[in-house]
């Protein structure tokens, strides 16, 4: 394995569904009886959960040591609506016959989600296996870039026998920051435009177009 494609999750391999966001913002609801949360996620100082989390608390006065409650309460909210199939993990149209039709490349993520809510949701629609041995998500990390270099760090290839997919303006700045092939994925026209305006040069609207990209990127 001396070739490797990290994808985002988000956009890429999973929609982002209203129910697992609510699982996210119910946790604070649960445990703190904070509503009116934004989910928008480009509004906050760092798009990543850890930072989501630490700064709703400080916005709320509420001490940093009530993350991990926050965490926790999030995940079991997630995992049971997951099981009750109240929550449902939808995978973008191709991904699974995508994952499979790259044997011989080390396969791995970089999510800005945290890891644990991201194998739960991957889980669910059996495609946690094939990304699970170089998996990184928001724990440690802050913006995408340095999630997306910790990826890379351990796949302990030279950077030219990698690629990066995302759907993000930060996943954009993300590959082209760390020197790997990044291909801009996205379902919709106008959003694959904004993606080449930030500097995405290899662009793909379907996995089949993914995989061909890969490929070429790859040999």
């Amino acid at each position: 394995m001396d070739r490797a494609v990290i994808f985002d999750v988000d956009g890429v391999l999973l929609d982002l569904t209203a129910p697992e966001e609510s699982a996210f913002f119910r946790a604070f609801e649960q445990l703190h009886g904070i509503t009116g949360l934004s989910s928008d996620w480009d509004s906050y100082r760092v798009r990543n959960d850890e930072h989501i989390i630490a700064e709703i608390l400080e916005r709320h006065g509420l001490p940093a040591r009530a993350h991990d409650a926050i965490v926790n309460a999030y995940l079991a909210i997630l995992s049971e609506g997951l099981a009750s199939g109240d929550v449902a993990a939808v995978e973008i149209p191709g991904t699974r016959d995508l994952l499979k039709s790259l044997p011989g490349l080390r396969l791995g993520i970089a999510t800005a989600n945290l890891l644990a809510a991201a194998k739960l949701r991957l889980q669910a629609r059996d495609l946690w296996e094939p990304v699970s041995s170089l998996a990184f998500g928001a724990e440690g990390s802050g913006h995408k870039r340095e999630t997306v270099a910790r990826a890379i760090a351990a796949t302990g290839l030279p950077k030219e026998r990698i690629v990066y997919i995302g759907d993000n303006l930060n996943d954009v700045d993300a590959g082209l920051s760390n020197g790997v092939h990044f291909i801009g994925f996205s379902r919709d026209a106008e959003r694959r435009q904004k993606l080449k305006a930030a500097g995405a040069e290899h662009l793909s609207g379907n996995h089949q177009m993914t995989l061909e990209r890969i490929l070429h990127l790859l040999g």
